[in-house]
């Protein structure tokens, strides 16, 4: 983590908030990475759009869209979202889209991704009926895939539902089709995205310059500390250099808010089973922060350390009765007390967007730190987000 950024996390004082659990996302970190995604488009002339699948809070898109191009959709939801509350282009892409769903994800867009042939037939005069304006493209699956991929992130893994191979591509099918889209990685560096770009070229080469874009997908980690941003420029230079007058769109998710947001929790109880001291919180992984589970990870704690670096360990899991609802053992300078609040840290992606309420658990309040320091509640959570759920 930066300096810069941990000096903003560290400095928010955590009994500031009303109650927790609640998620805290901070401008300052924010306009740190975009000032990272600005450096890119101006030396590589790539468009950014911002993946609402990872992040949607409206209250931060007037920052994000003084940088960004726009933002990519995962159906009518998200490009109706995008539409009204973000400026600039729209891409919406789905697996599947319904006939129920194609009319409004067609008013909303300018670019719309089909994820096969037979879906494009289907809907390509719905859509221009819908919105004579818009833009269709095909997503590809450049069939590679990295070893430490996680297997549920891995959208090129073997029979994978996602993008068409090319042994079942259709040259023949490509009137009207202006757009090629790829997307294998899950925070991976650019190294792998070499390999996925040689991949795409040696697949689908024939059909890249017939092309007015190709989207490169998400899973960049551009603003990771170690990534490579030299790299990634040349590389999309050099494809520019080959492809003259084709454009090319990243849609990374969590690189815009990498590190950007909190999960404010407390200390609810310390329950001991034999040399284990269990730390009881009110903020859950399954409800609140879903990919410690889904991608088996221990998140880090602000001021903890890993097992045997401070004096005090504890085991921490949620106030659930799900067993495994537990986000790993770590170690602290002094021992922890009821009422104790503790921050999970880079909490702004894949949470907000994944929540639950199982066991009728609250979701958390939110907040948006402004530059100034100004703490604003963004969102009060209680029982009507419970019932509304499954009930009018």
């Amino acid at each position: 983590m930066k300096n810069s950024v941990r000096k903003t996390i560290e400095s928010f004082d955590l009994y500031s908030i009303r109650r927790t659990p609640a998620y805290v996302i901070f401008e300052d970190v924010l306009q740190e990475n975009m000032k990272t995604m600005q450096y890119v488009i101006d030396n590589s002339g790539c468009k950014i759009l911002l993946a609402l699948k990872c992040f949607s809070m409206v209250r931060a898109f007037p920052l994000l869209s003084k940088t960004l191009h726009g933002v990519c959709a995962s159906g009518a939801h998200e490009a109706r979202l995008g539409r009204e509350h973000f400026e600039g282009l729209v891409s919406t892409y789905s697996p599947a889209f319904s006939s129920e769903d194609i009319e409004e994800s067609a008013k909303n867009s300018d670019h719309l991704v089909f994820n096969s042939f037979n879906q494009y037939r289907r809907f390509r005069d719905v859509a221009k009926k819908n919105n004579p304006e818009i833009r269709f493209a095909i997503r590809v699956n450049p069939e590679i895939t990295e070893e430490k991929a996680c297997d549920m992130y891995n959208p090129c893994r073997e029979g994978s539902r996602l993008g068409v191979v090319i042994d079942e591509f259709e040259p023949d099918q490509l009137d009207g089709i202006e757009g090629l889209h790829f997307h294998a990685l899950c925070r991976m560096g650019t190294d792998v995205l070499e390999k996925v770009i040689h991949s795409f070229e040696q697949k689908f080469g024939d059909y890249i310059d017939r092309m007015k874009w190709v989207n490169f997908g998400g899973g960049h980690w551009i603003t990771q500390d170690n990534y490579d941003v030299e790299a990634l420029i040349s590389l999309i230079n050099d494809f520019r250099e080959r492809h003259p007058g084709v454009e090319v769109y990243l849609e990374p998710g969590e690189a815009h808010v990498f590190n950007a947001g909190i999960v404010a929790s407390s200390v609810l109880d310390i329950a001991r089973n034999g040399d284990t001291q269990n730390i009881i919180v009110d903020a859950s992984a399954t409800c609140h922060m879903p990919d410690i589970i889904e991608m088996s990870y221990v998140p880090d704690i602000l001021h903890a350390g890993k097992v045997g670096e401070k004096k005090h360990e504890y085991q921490i899991g949620s106030a659930t009765c799900l067993s495994g609802d537990m986000m790993g053992r770590h170690s602290f300078d002094r021992e922890l007390e009821v009422g104790d609040r503790i921050a999970f840290l880079n909490m702004a992606l894949y949470t907000m967007v994944k929540t639950t309420t199982f066991n009728g658990t609250r979701l958390p309040d939110i907040y948006f730190v402004t530059s100034e320091g100004k703490v604003e509640q963004i969102k009060e959570s209680g029982y009507h987000d419970f019932i509304n759920r499954l009930s009018d």
